[in-house]
């Protein structure tokens, strides 16, 4: 089910419409008072978060209905198929390459899925906006989330970013859907599935953008990114992050430390024991 037609809004009115966090119309004075805290601001350590299997969980019979239904509308809109995507594994992927395996899977060629996909992005991300108030449906947070964000929002030498597989409005509708998008320093950004398809990539532009945000900062190597699959793990590394595996989602301790160029890589069963994870990190109190 799509949500309902008087709340989808035509494409020429989308960007009108998006939320404050995406939107290029919000107040000046905020504007200006966020602009001058980020040009003091000298943070040293950026963190980023995976979304799915990290942050939160899909659970019950609408698990990450959200999500399924915006690629369920693309599908439809721009390729002409009912289709979804249980057809194919997607763990640790990212929403492009989720969409070409599921086209492929119903045996669709390169150039025709290729040649469609900015339509097919841009049908998600317009889904996402008109129904974000459906983002949280079958999802909840994973143990020790919420402390871990509020105790690095506290900080003023952190910054706080997604890097996703998500398309940008859909990472954002589910963590504003489930109350903890203010937790994720402003102007919020990262590297997120609309901006490419290879996870690393997107760890590296969401540091080029905190440094774009924030050109006092003084990251060094201070760079964490968490995640719940071989894939984030690989990407972390691959970009100069420090990965710290999360044991949240479908994948063993073995298959994400066998996934590491490290000896000892930094995993954690979950989020829970927050003082340890913020030790891992070199920011224990």
């Amino acid at each position: 089910r799509e949500c309902a037609p008087h709340r989808m809004r035509a494409a020429n009115k989308s960007l009108d419409s998006r939320p404050v966090w995406c939107s290029s119309k919000a107040p000046k004075r905020r504007t200006k008072r966020l602009q001058k805290i980020m040009s003091s601001a000298r943070p040293t350590t950026l963190v980023t978060f995976d979304v799915d299997g990290t942050l939160i969980r899909a659970s019950g019979a609408d698990a990450n209905k959200f999500h399924k239904d915006a690629f369920a509308h693309g599908f439809r809109h721009v390729y002409g198929i009912e289709t979804t995507i249980d057809v194919i594994s997607h763990h640790g992927s990212t929403d492009q390459l989720v969409t070409e395996s599921v086209l492929k899977f119903h045996g669709y060629d390169d150039g025709e899925i290729w040649s469609k996909m900015p339509e097919h992005v841009r049908a998600m991300s317009e889904y996402a906006v008109n129904c974000d108030a459906d983002a949280a449906h079958g999802l909840e947070l994973l143990p020790g989330v919420l402390d871990l964000l509020q105790k690095l929002k506290s900080r003023n030498d952190v910054v706080v970013c997604l890097v996703t597989g998500n398309l940008e409005p859909i990472g954002w509708a589910k963590m504003e859907r489930l109350g903890i998008a203010e937790y994720f320093t402003p102007p919020r950004f990262g590297g997120f599935g609309s901006d490419h398809t290879d996870r690393g990539e997107l760890v590296r532009i969401a540091a080029e953008r905190c440094m774009v945000n924030f050109p006092s900062a003084d990251l060094g190597d201070r760079r964490f990114h968490f995640g719940d699959t071989p894939n984030d793990v690989k990407a972390a590394e691959a970009a100069g992050a420090t990965a710290i595996g999360l044991l949240t989602g479908i994948f063993s301790r073995r298959e994400l430390a066998e996934s590491s160029r490290l000896e000892s890589p930094i995993i954690f069963d979950d989020l829970s024991r927050t003082d340890d994870v913020l030790k891992a990190m070199g920011l224990a109190a």
